[in-house]
C-alpha cells in the first residue's frame, strides 16, 4: 500500500453541512493541517529524468576496483503496469523494467591484514516497485563460459540421489564480459516462452548519461546467452527496457536521450528489431490494458503522447498533464476502448480532470465530467471507481463516480474530519480505504465503503502507517489471497504495534494465537491477550526478493510470513512463521529471517536465508512447512542477491543471482525443480480443508471447503490446475452484517445511531407515490452469502416515500467566490440537498441578480452550470435563488461583490438578546487583517448594509423573536461572510452547564460539533423534564473545560413568565440536573452527564447575554 503526500493545507470545519466548515476559539482559529492528494495502493510517484538504483565503482585499500554496489536513488521511476492493483502481483510484472543488484555483504576475500575493508555505503531508499521502470542493476553481463551441474543432499558432492530424495538440476553461468556496468534490467518474455532478455549499461553520473550498453538474449531459461548489441544495435545507448503485458512477444527498448532519441520494437521475443526516432524524451509508459499496439507515453516536459501502432508514430495528447494522473480506459466501464483520463492543467491556470480521444484530443474532444477545479495529483481511476478531491477555503471535500455514473460526495462519519485519504484497494465491488482522522497524527484509519464507495464506516482505527523515505505512504493491511473477508493488520496501540486478523472483513477482529513449540520442539510461553504473534506486512520493493507476508490464490489458507512473538511487533529479531488454516494457528519455521516463495502453485516452498552471508544451500519443504530438506544448489557459497522466479509453467525454473566473493563475476545459477515431483496429481493427491474462524465453521456466510494437495504428496498440478471450492450458507447471524452509515457497533455486537446521527432526517429520497429501502442500521456485509436468519430483520424495509418540498437550496458561484471582475461572466450553481431527480424535475427556479434583471427555470435538473450573468456596473448585489414545487419552497441568497485576500471569517454574537438593550457583535479573521478590511453588516431582510472598518459593532434589536444578521469582510478583492440567527425576547432564564471530564477528549473544537452536543442535550432535557424543546436554547462554548448555558424562553407574546414558576423550574430542572438525569452517549463506551453550575434569571438583571454563539 503506497502513497505519497507533497502539499499541506489548513483544515477547517464546516459551520453547517454544506457550507464552510469552522474550527474557532472566541478569540483565535487553529488550523488543521490536511493533504491535497487523494493516494492509493497503485497510485504513481512524481517522476524525474535519470530515476533508477545504481551503483557506484570505488577503490578498496589495495587499489583494485570494489565492484560490489553502493546504493544511490536519483529520482522516482514509473514502471508501465504501474496502474495494476498490488499485493496480488504475479512474477511476470514483478520481472518487467527491473533492475538487479549486487547485495552489500562483505566476503572473506576482503579481509586483509586483520581488517575488513568496508564496501557498502548507505541504505537504500525504497522505491515503490511500481513507480519505477527499473528496480536493481547487477555487476556484469555476457560471458560464454557455463557448466552444468547436478546436486542432491546437502553435501555439494554431486551424487547422484536415492530416488525417493529430493533434488535439484543445477547449471551455472558467469556473466564475465561488460563488468563495469553498474546497472540492469532482467524480463522474462513471457508464460509460454523460453526467452529471457538482460539489458546492462554504464551509467556516468557525472555526465548524467549512459556511456555503454549490452543487450543479451537467452532462449533456453537462461541456460546459455547471445549479445546482441553488436550486431544490431551498433553504437546505440540503451536505457530501458519494456515488454507488451498483452502480447509478450513484443518487446520495447528506449535509448538514451541524451545520446540519442530513439526506439528499438520487436515483435518476436528480441530476435530482431527495427528503430524509429522520437522527437521527444519519454519518462514512462502505459500499455493500454486490452490493445497491444495503444501506448501511452509521459514526457519530461509534462506532455502526454499516444502510440496506436506499438511506439512506430506518436502524437500529442494533452499538456501540462500531471505526473502520473492519467488512465487508459477499461472494458465494460468506458464507452470508447481508447479513451484516455487525465489530469490536466488547463490555459485558465486550474487543474481539472479531462476525458478524450487518445487520437483525438482536441479541443473540441474534451469532455469534462466533473465541473470546475480539483485538487493537484488527485485523480485515481481504479476498476470501477473514479476518485476526485477539491479543497476550497481550507475544507477537502472527496468524489467518487461508481461505474463512470455521476460524481457524489464521500460521506465519512460526521465527526471524522479526514485529513488524507488512502485507497488500499477497490477490488470486490468496494473502497477499502485508510482515512487520517482530525486526532490522528502518525496513524490512519481503516474504511469500508457500499458498493457505489459512497458511505463509509469504520472497520479498524489506529493503523500503523509509515513513509518511505521515498515518501510514499505504508499502509499495514494485507488482504490475504484465496480467502474472502481475510485481512491482517497492524494496529497502533498506545505505543505498542500489535497484528489483528479479520475473517469478516473487518466486523470483528483478534490477536494473532501464537505457535505452541518452537523449531527445537520446546513449548512457547505465550498467552494471549498479553502476547500474541504478530507480522511484518510489507511488500517488497525488489521483486527478486519475497514480501514479509506471503500468500497464493491456488493455496488457499497457507500463509508465510516474517515475524515475532511477544506484546508487541518488533523489527528486529524476526523468524519465519506458517498457517496451514488461514491464520488460526501457526508454526514457527526458522529462527531468523528467510525469504520464501511458492512453487507449483504453492505444492512446495522454497527458503533461502537473508543473512549477509554466503550460501550454498536452499531448503524444500513439500508438506506446508512441517518438513524441510535441506538441499545444495552451488559447490561454491554464493552471496544470494535475488531469486528469479518463472512463471507458474511446467518448466518449474527459478534463477539465483549473486557473487562468489569480492571480485568474482557476476554468477546467474539455473533451477530446475521439476525433479522434487514425480508424476502429475490425481484425484487421489488431494484432500479437503473447511475453513473456520476459531473452531466456526461459517465464514462469510458459508461452510467452505476447499480442495488441497495433501502434504508430502510429491506430485506437479501443472497449468490446469484449478482450485475447487464448495460452500453452503449459513444461517445469517448479527456479525454478518456490519453497520451502516451514521450506525457504531456496540459492545453488544448491535449497531446503534451514532450521537451525531439523527434517524429521523430522510437518509433517502424519492418522489411521492414511490418506495425506498429504508436502513435498519445494518447492511449485509459485500459477498456474505448468509441466508434466513436475522437477514429479514436486518435487511432494508420498504418505505412508502412522502411528498417534499425543496430542501437545502444551495446558491453559489461556480468558483465559490463572491468576488469578481465587472465585465466577466459569472456562472452560478444552484443545487438541492436530500432531493432525488424527480423532485428537481418538478421544481421551478427564480433567480433575481440584484441589478433588476432576473430568470426563471421550469426543471432544476437539467440547468447544470448555464446560469451565467454579466453584471454591467460595479456594486454589492444580493444574489437571491428561490425554488419552488407544489409541496413548498426554499430560499437562499449571497452578496456578490463586483470590483489583502482572507481565509476565514466567523461572526461571534449573543444567542439570545434582550430586545432593547445594546448586542455586542464581532467578527474574527483569519489571518488577521488589522484596518485593511471593510465589513458589511445586514440584519433580518434589510438591503442596505452598516459599513464599518472594525471587526466590532453594537446594535439594538427591536424586533421580539429570530433576527438574522449577516456579516462579509472585503479585503484584497476577496470576500467571505458568515450568518447567525440570534433569539431577542423581552426576558428570560438561564443555567450555567457543565459536563463530565470524560467528554473533553472528544472535543474537536468546532463550531458544528458544540451545535450538535447542544441539539442533543436540549432534547435530553425536553424529555426528562416535560418542557417544550422550542422554548429552549443550549449554546456550548468553545474553549476547554467544556460548558455551556442553557436558555429558558418564554413564549411569543406572554406577559407573564409565571407558566413555571421560579420555584417549579428550580425544582424541575435543578433535579434533574443534580440527580444525573441528563446524560447522552458520545460513542458506544462514553457517556456524558450535564451538570448545572449556576442559575440566573435575566429579566431581573436586564443584561444581554455575554455568552456567544460558536
Amino acid at each position: 500500500m503506497r502513497g505519497r503526500m507533497i502539499k499541506t493545507k489548513n483544515v477547517l470545519g464546516f459551520e453547517s453541512s454544506w457550507t464552510y466548515w469552522t474550527l474557532f476559539f472566541l478569540c483565535a482559529l487553529v488550523p488543521l493541517p490536511v493533504r491535497a492528494e487523494i493516494t492509493c495502493a497503485s497510485c504513481f510517484a512524481p517522476i524525474r529524468r535519470a530515476a533508477f538504483v545504481s551503483r557506484d565503482f570505488g577503490s578498496a585499500p589495495d587499489g583494485s576496483t570494489d565492484k560490489n554496489w553502493k546504493w544511490r536513488l536519483d529520482g522516482d521511476q514509473l514502471s508501465p503496469e504501474a496502474h495494476e492493483k498490488s499485493p496480488s502481483v504475479s512474477w511476470i510484472e514483478k520481472l518487467q523494467n527491473a533492475n538487479i543488484s549486487r547485495a552489500e555483504r562483505t566476503s572473506p576475500a576482503e579481509e586483509k591484514d586483520g581488517k575488513v575493508y568496508p564496501t557498502s555505503s548507505p541504505e537504500e531508499p525504497k522505491v515503490n516497485r511500481r513507480e519505477k521502470r527499473s528496480l536493481f542493476p547487477p555487476e556484469s553481463a555476457a560471458g560464454s563460459r557455463f557448466e552444468f551441474r547436478r546436486t542432491g543432499g546437502v553435501d555439494g558432492t554431486g551424487k547422484s540421489p536415492r530416488q525417493n530424495e529430493p533434488h535439484l538440476i543445477t547449471s551455472t553461468f558467469a556473466l564475465s564480459a561488460d563488468s563495469a556496468h553498474n546497472q540492469a534490467m532482467v524480463l522474462w518474455s513471457g508464460p509460454n516462452s523460453s526467452v529471457i532478455l538482460i539489458l546492462t549499461k554504464l551509467f556516468d553520473f557525472n555526465l548524467g548519461t549512459v556511456t555503454e550498453s549490452s543487450l543479451w538474449r537467452s532462449v533456453d531459461f537462461g541456460t546459455t546467452y547471445e549479445k546482441l548489441t553488436d550486431k544490431v544495435m551498433i553504437r546505440t545507448m540503451l536505457s530501458y527496457l519494456y515488454v507488451c503485458p498483452t502480447n509478450k512477444r513484443k518487446i520495447l527498448i528506449l535509448s538514451d536521450p541524451e545520446v540519442e532519441s530513439s526506439l528499438l520494437i520487436s515483435s518476436d521475443e528480441g530476435a530482431t528489431f527495427q528503430k524509429f526516432n522520437i522527437n521527444f524524451y519519454i519518462m514512462s509508459l502505459l500499455f493500454h490494458p486490452t490493445q497491444e499496439n495503444w501506448i501511452l507515453a509521459y514526457s519530461h516536459d509534462q506532455r502526454l503522447y499516444s502510440s496506436v501502432d506499438f511506439g512506430k508514430k506518436w502524437i500529442l495528447v494533452h499538456e501540462r498533464v500531471t505526473p502520473g494522473r492519467f488512465y487508459w480506459a477499461l472494458n465494460g466501464l468506458d464507452k470508447e476502448a481508447d479513451l484516455v483520463h487525465i489530469e490536466a492543467r488547463t490555459d485558465n491556470g486550474q487543474m481539472q480532470y479531462i476525458t478524450c480521444r487518445a487520437q483525438k484530443c482536441s479541443e473540441e474532444g474534451r469532455q469534462y465530467p466533473f465541473s470546475g477545479r480539483i485538487d493537484t495529483n488527485s485523480l485515481v481511476v481504479q476498476d470501477q471507481y473514479i476518485f476526485l478531491q477539491l479543497t476550497t477555503a481550507g475544507r477537502t471535500m472527496y468524489f467518487v463516480s461508481y461505474q463512470r455514473g455521476p460524481f457524489r460526495t464521500i460521506q465519512l462519519p460526521k465527526y471524522c474530519l479526514p485529513k488524507d485519504m488512502h485507497i488500499v484497494s477497490t477490488d470486490e465491488g468496494q473502497v477499502l480505504a485508510a482515512v487520517q482522522e482530525w486526532n490522528e497524527n502518525d496513524t490512519y484509519s481503516l474504511y469500508i465503503s457500499d458498493t457505489p464507495g459512497v458511505y463509509f464506516t469504520r472497520s479498524l482505527p489506529n493503523l500503523h502507517t509509515f513513509r518511505s523515505l521515498t515518501g510514499n505512504l505504508i499502509v499495514d493491511v494485507y488482504k490475504v489471497a484465496g480467502v474472502s473477508g481475510l485481512i491482517i493488520a497492524n494496529k497502533k496501540e498506545d505505543s505498542q504495534m500489535r497484528t489483528y486478523i479479520t475473517y469478516n472483513k473487518g466486523q470483528t477482529w483478534s490477536l494473532l494465537q501464537p505457535p505452541v513449540k518452537d523449531t527445537t520442539g520446546h513449548d512457547i510461553n505465550c498467552n494471549l491477550p498479553s502476547c500474541s504473534l504478530h507480522l511484518l506486512l510489507q511488500m517488497s520493493e525488489n521483486p527478486y526478493t519475497p514480501d514479509t507476508i506471503s500468500t497464493k490464490h491456488s493455496a488457499p489458507g497457507i500463509i508465510v510470513a516474517t515475524g515475532n512473538i511477544g506484546p508487541e511487533l518488533s523489527f528486529s529479531n524476526t523468524g519465519m512463521f506458517i498457517s496451514s488454516d488461514a491464520g488460526n494457528t501457526w508454526r514457527k519455521i526458522f529462527e531468523e529471517e528467510h525469504g520464501v516463495w511458492f512453487l507449483d502453485h504453492g505444492g512446495a516452498l522454497l527458503a533461502v536465508t537473508q543473512s549477509a552471508v554466503p550460501t550454498r544451500h536452499l531448503w524444500i519443504s513439500l508438506d506446508e512447512g512441517r518438513k524441510w530438506d535441506k538441499l545444495s544448489f552451488s559447490s561454491t557459497p554464493l552471496f544470494v542477491d535475488g531469486v528469479l522466479m518463472t512463471p507458474e509453467t511446467e518448466n518449474h525454473i527459478i534463477t539465483f543471482f549473486g557473487h562468489f566473493n569480492y571480485h568474482s563475476d557476476w554468477q546467474l545459477i539455473k533451477i530446475d525443480y521439476s525433479s522434487l515431483f514425480g508424476r502429475k496429481c490425481t484425484d487421489g493427491d488431494f484432500q479437503t480443508w473447511h475453513l473456520h474462524n476459531k473452531g466456526e465453521v461459517c465464514v462469510m456466510g458459508e461452510r467452505q471447503v476447499y480442495m488441497k494437495r495433501k502434504p508430502g504428496t510429491r506430485c506437479t498440478l501443472g497449468r490446469e490446475y484449478s482450485r475447487v471450492v464448495s460452500a453452503e450458507p449459513c444461517i445469517c447471524t448479527l456479525y454478518d452484517f456490519e453497520c451502516d452509515y451514521g450506525f457504531e457497533r456496540q459492545a453488544s455486537g448491535k449497531c446503534a445511531p451514532a450521537f451525531w446521527y439523527d434517524v429521523n432526517l430522510p437518509a433517502h429520497t424519492c418522489s411521492h407515490g414511490q418506495h425506498y429501502r429504508n436502513s435498519t442500521g445494518y447492511r449485509q456485509v459485500l459477498l456474505n452469502n448468509c441466508r434466513e436468519g436475522l437477514k429479514d430483520t436486518l435487511s432494508p424495509k420498504m418505505q412508502q416515500c412522502k411528498p417534499i418540498a425543496p430542501n437545502g437550496l444551495q446558491l453559489s458561484t461556480i468558483n465559490s467566490q463572491l468576488t469578481a471582475v465587472l465585465g466577466t461572466n459569472i456562472t452560478f450553481r444552484v443545487a438541492l440537498q436530500n432531493v432525488s431527480q424527480q423532485v428537481h424535475r418538478h421544481t421551478n427556479l427564480h433567480v433575481d441578480f440584484g441589478d433588476g434583471i432576473s430568470v426563471s427555470y421550469s426543471n432544476i435538473s437539467r440547468l447544470g452550470d448555464s446560469i451565467t450573468h454579466m453584471y454591467r456596473v460595479a456594486g454589492i448585489f444580493r444574489v437571491t435563488a428561490r425554488a419552488q414545487n407544489s409541496q413548498g419552497s426554499d430560499s437562499s441568497f449571497l452578496y456578490l461583490h463586483i470590483t489583502s485576500p482572507v481565509e476565514r471569517i466567523f461572526l461571534s454574537a449573543p444567542v439570545v438578546v434582550i430586545r432593547g438593550n445594546e448586542a455586542n457583535l464581532t467578527a474574527v479573521l483569519w489571518p488577521s487583517q488589522p484596518r485593511t478590511a471593510t465589513f458589511y453588516w445586514w440584519f433580518s431582510n434589510s438591503t442596505e448594509p452598516l459599513i464599518t472598518l472594525e471587526g466590532s459593532i453594537s446594535y439594538t434589536f427591536t424586533r421580539e423573536g429570530p433576527n438574522s444578521v449577516t456579516v462579509q469582510v472585503s479585503t484584497g478583492g476577496t470576500v467571505l461572510q458568515d450568518v447567525k440567527i440570534i433569539t431577542v425576547k423581552d426576558f428570560f432564564r438561564s443555567l450555567l452547564l457543565s459536563f463530565s471530564p470524560n467528554l473533553e477528549e472528544h472535543n474537536p473544537s468546532i463550531a458544528e460539533w458544540r451545535q450538535d452536543v447542544g441539539r442533543v442535550v436540549r432534547a435530553t432535557l425536553s424529555q426528562v423534564c416535560g418542557f417544550p424543546e422550542d422554548q429552549m436554547l443550549v449554546s456550548v462554548f468553545p474553549g476547554s473545560p467544556t460548558a455551556a448555558e442553557l436558555f429558558i424562553l418564554p413564549k411569543t407574546n406572554q406577559s407573564e413568565f409565571r407558566s413555571h414558576t421560579e420555584e417549579q423550574l428550580d425544582k424541575v430542572f435543578m433535579n434533574a440536573l443534580n440527580q444525573n438525569l441528563i446524560h447522552f452517549d458520545l460513542k458506544p463506551d462514553t457517556r456524558v452527564t450535564v451538570s448545572v453550575s449556576q442559575l440566573t434569571l435575566a429579566v431581573f438583571l436586564k443584561r444581554s447575554c455575554s455568552h456567544m454563539i460558536s
